[in-house]
């Protein structure tokens, strides 16, 4: 069994969510202090859910049979590249980003950095985390659910973020001006 691996893998995610949890925390603290608005919050209780259970079926999936294929070293190539994207995603966003839409009336949508290229690229990192990572240990279950549940919820997400993000550039707007604005 590959526990030692799949140990680190989870340790690893964990602290990984426990930090952006954090950061998404202070971030959310000072865009409210700025006027931030949330949007889609209703929804937000569905991702967390997704992600846990997400670990949770690698954990079953394993316990079930499932072991690390030969091609496991290129499945942990592409869980890095993800983990470079997300990273790329945090520190171009700076204090706008966050784990829920948050939005900044006003405040035109980050077009630089990594975003000159991709308009969403935390839930290609995501995407691409969901397929590799269960495919490092050989749960081909896990991905395909994984995969699909994440899709859906992204039918969901990137729409509800993108009006956001539109309402609040257009709040901006000559025009538009936020009270007490010169």
């Amino acid at each position: 069994m590959p526990w030692g691996p799949l140990g680190a893998y989870l340790a690893v995610v964990m602290l990984q969510r426990v930090g952006e949890l954090m950061l998404s925390a202070r971030n959310l603290t000072r865009l409210r202090s700025r006027g931030a608005i949330e949007a889609g919050a209703r929804h937000f209780p569905l991702f967390v859910v997704l992600h846990a259970g997400y670990l949770v079926a690698l954990v079953f999936e394993v316990l079930a049979g499932a072991r690390p294929p030969a091609a496991w070293p290129a499945w942990l190539a592409l869980w890095l590249a993800a983990q470079v994207l997300r990273v790329m995603a945090i520190a171009t966003l700076g204090e706008r980003w966050n784990v829920r839409i948050v939005v900044l009336p006003g405040e035109l949508p980050v077009s630089r950095g990594i975003y000159r290229w991709l308009p969403h690229p935390n839930y290609v990192a995501v995407s691409l985390e969901f397929v590799a990572a269960p495919l490092m240990f050989g749960a081909c279950w896990t991905a395909l659910g994984g995969t699909l549940l994440n899709a859906v919820a992204m039918a969901v997400r990137i729409p509800a973020e993108d009006r956001a993000l539109r309402a609040a550039a257009r709040a901006g707007a000559p025009g538009n001006e936020k009270p007490g604005a010169e």
